[in-house]
C-alpha cells in the first residue's frame, strides 16, 4: 500500500468552528477535494485552499440512504487521480459516523488513508450545558447510545433492559424522531421516572437550546419547544449539576444573529470573537480584495523608495498588498531602513509587526482626520509615499500635500461581490439577522445598492439594526437613507463588537 495517505476521514465536531482540531485544519489545508457534511460549518471550509473543490453530501444525493455508494465513488475515484480527498463529517468519524464503514471501503480498493478523530457531539453538548458525563459523585460510566433504530422493534441491537440498569450516564444520539418511544422503553425497563434528563438541540453553537425535565417528561418537554434534529439526549444524575455549571449561554452576545460584510480574507477575527461571545455569525463579503489591474506605479515607487521619508498604510490590505509586492520584486525589509512608518490604527499597526515592523505614529482617533493632523508636522518640506486601495476618501492626501510632496499608490483594489440573490440576503429579508456590521463606505454602498424594498423597510425601521465603525462610516450609511444603530467608540473590529454588546 502507497504510504501517504491519499484520503483523510476528518471529524469536523459537532458544529463550533473552533472546536475544530489542529490536525483537521492541516489535512484541509493540503485537500485538492473536500467532500463534508451538510451540518458542517462554512467557516471550516476556508481552511482549505481557495482552488480546492468542495462538494456537499447533498449534492450526490438528496436521501440519506440513497448517499453512500456515491459518496464511496467519489472518495474513490479522486483517490485514484492522485487527489487528497478530506472526506470532513460531523462529529468524530468512527462514532455513529460511519466512518469505519468508508475505512473498510477504502481499505478494500488499496487506497491509502488517516483517520482524524473529531470532538463528538455528546462531548461538545457537555461541555457548553455544563453537564459533566462523568462525575466522581454522580457517574463514573458513560455509554454512548444510537436512537437511530425503533426500541420497540423485536429485533433492536440494543438491550433496553441494561441500559435502564447501566449505572452511570446514557448520552443517546440521533433519537429525535423516537424520544417518546426510547424514554418509554427506558421507563418499562426500570429506569426511574424522575432522572433527569435534557435534551440539546445544535450544541456548542450559538443556536444552542436545552430542555431539562424528569425523563417522564423529557420527550413532551423538548416536543413543546420545538426541538428537532440534529439534537442529543443526556440521561442522569450529572444533569441536574447543569443547575450551576451552565456557562455557554451565559455569554453576552449568546443566540444573537449578527452579519459580518468585511472582505473574505480579513473577516476571520471578527467572526471568531463574536462567536466567542456567542453569537450566530453569518458572513458575506460585501467587497472583494483584489490585486490591482496594473502594478507598475507600485513598482516605479518601490523602486524609489529611498527617495520617500514616510510610507503611509490606512489599512491592514495595504501592509500586505505593498510589502507583497516588495517581496515579489525580490526585495526585503532593508528597503525600508531609512523611512518612518505611519498606521492608521491598531488593526493596521498589528498588520505591520507580523511584518517585523515597527510604526513610527499611530493617532489616537483611527480615521484619516487624525491621522493627516498627527502627521502634518512631521512631514513638512518631506516626501511621503500613501500605499492604499484603489478607491476610498482623498482627505489624507489633500491635507499633507500642503505641507509635503505626497505620491498615492494603490497597492489593492476594491470590488463589490455581493450577489442579488445570496441566501445570507433571503435571511436578511426574512428579518433573521438582528445586527449587520459595516466597516467601511465601500461596503455600505456595495450592501446598499442590493437591497429590496423589504429589506430596506427592516432596516429603516430597525428590526435589523446597522453596527457602523465610524463616524465617516456612518456618514455614508445616512447618506445611503438608513438608519445607523450604533457606532464603534473606537474605529476597530473590536470596538464594533462591543457596539454591539452594548445594543444587546
Amino acid at each position: 500500500m502507497h504510504s501517504e495517505p491519499l484520503v483523510f476521514l476528518v471529524g469536523a465536531g459537532p458544529g463550533n468552528p473552533g472546536y475544530l482540531t489542529l490536525r483537521a485544519v492541516e489535512c484541509l489545508a493540503r485537500a485538492d477535494l473536500v467532500l463534508y457534511d451538510k451540518l458542517v460549518s462554512p467557516q471550516m471550509l476556508e481552511h482549505a485552499p481557495p482552488e480546492a473543490a468542495r462538494i456537499c453530501v447533498t449534492e450526490l444525493a438528496e436521501r440519506h440512504l440513497e448517499r453512500y455508494l456515491p459518496i464511496h465513488k467519489t472518495l474513490l475515484d479522486a483517490a485514484r487521480e492522485g487527489k487528497r480527498v478530506v472526506r470532513l463529517k460531523g462529529g468524530d468519524p468512527f462514532l455513529f459516523g460511519r466512518g469505519g464503514e468508508e475505512a473498510e471501503m477504502l481499505h478494500a480498493a488499496g487506497i491509502p488513508y488517516e483517520v482524524v478523530p473529531g470532538v463528538t457531539a455528546a462531548l461538545g453538548a457537555a461541555a457548553c450545558t455544563g453537564i459533566p458525563l462523568t462525575h466522581r459523585v454522580h457517574a463514573s460510566a458513560v455509554a454512548f447510545v444510537t436512537g437511530h433504530e425503533n426500541p420497540a422493534k423485536p429485533e433492536s441491537a440494543l438491550d433496553w433492559a441494561a441500559l435502564a440498569r447501566f449505572p452511570g450516564t446514557l448520552a443517546i444520539y440521533m433519537g429525535m424522531s423516537r424520544l417518546a418511544g426510547i424514554m418509554q422503553a427506558l421507563l418499562a425497563h426500570g429506569k426511574p421516572a424522575d432522572t433527569p434528563a435534557a435534551v440539546v438541540q445544535r450544541a456548542t453553537t450559538g443556536e444552542q437550546q436545552t430542555v431539562q425535565a424528569p425523563l417522564a417528561e423529557i420527550a413532551s418537554a423538548a416536543q413543546a419547544a420545538g426541538l428537532s434534529a440534529p439534537a442529543i439526549t443526556i440521561i442522569g444524575s450529572v444533569v441536574s449539576l447543569r443547575a450551576h455549571l451552565a456557562w455557554f449561554e451565559q455569554r453576552p452576545l449568546f443566540g444573537k444573529r449578527v452579519l459580518v460584510t468585511r472582505p473574505r480574507r480579513q473577516a476571520s477575527d471578527m467572526v471568531r470573537r463574536l462567536e466567542e461571545l456567542g453569537a450566530v455569525v453569518f458572513v458575506l463579503p460585501a467587497v472583494e480584495i483584489l490585486a490591482p489591474a496594473d502594478w507598475g506605479p507600485v513598482d516605479r515607487a518601490i523602486e524609489r523608495l529611498s527617495a520617500y521619508q514616510w510610507l503611509v498604510f490606512t489599512s491592514v490590505n495595504g501592509v500586505q498588498g505593498f510589502l507583497g509586492r516588495l517581496r515579489h520584486l525580490g526585495r526585503d525589509l532593508r528597503a525600508l531602513g531609512g523611512i518612518k512608518l505611519a498606521a492608521i490604527g491598531p488593526g493596521t499597526a498589528e498588520a505591520l509587526e507580523r511584518y517585523y515592523l515597527k510604526a513610527d505614529l499611530v493617532p489616537a482617533v483611527y480615521d484619516s482626520e487624525h491621522l493627516a493632523a498627527s502627521l502634518l508636522p512631521r512631514v513638512t518640506g518631506q516626501r511621503v509615499l500613501l500605499a492604499r486601495a484603489n478607491r476610498g476618501r482623498e482627505l489624507l492626501r489633500e491635507e499633507l500635500a500642503r505641507v509635503a510632496e505626497v505620491d498615492q499608490v494603490a497597492v489593492y483594489t476594491q470590488q463589490d461581490a455581493l450577489p442579488p440573490d445570496h441566501e445570507v440576503l433571503d435571511a436578511l429579508r426574512r428579518g433573521e439577522i438582528e445586527f449587520v456590521t459595516i466597516t467601511s463606505s465601500n461596503i455600505a454602498r456595495a450592501l446598499a445598492a442590493l437591497l429590496d424594498a423589504p429589506t430596506r423597510g427592516r432596516l429603516q425601521s430597525g428590526d435589523v439594526k446597522l453596527i457602523s465603525i465610524s463616524r465617516v462610516t456612518s456618514d455614508a450609511i445616512r447618506a445611503l437613507g438608513l438608519p445607523v444603530a450604533a457606532e464603534a467608540r473606537e474605529a476597530t473590529a473590536e470596538g464594533v463588537v462591543e457596539a454591539i454588546i452594548t445594543l444587546a
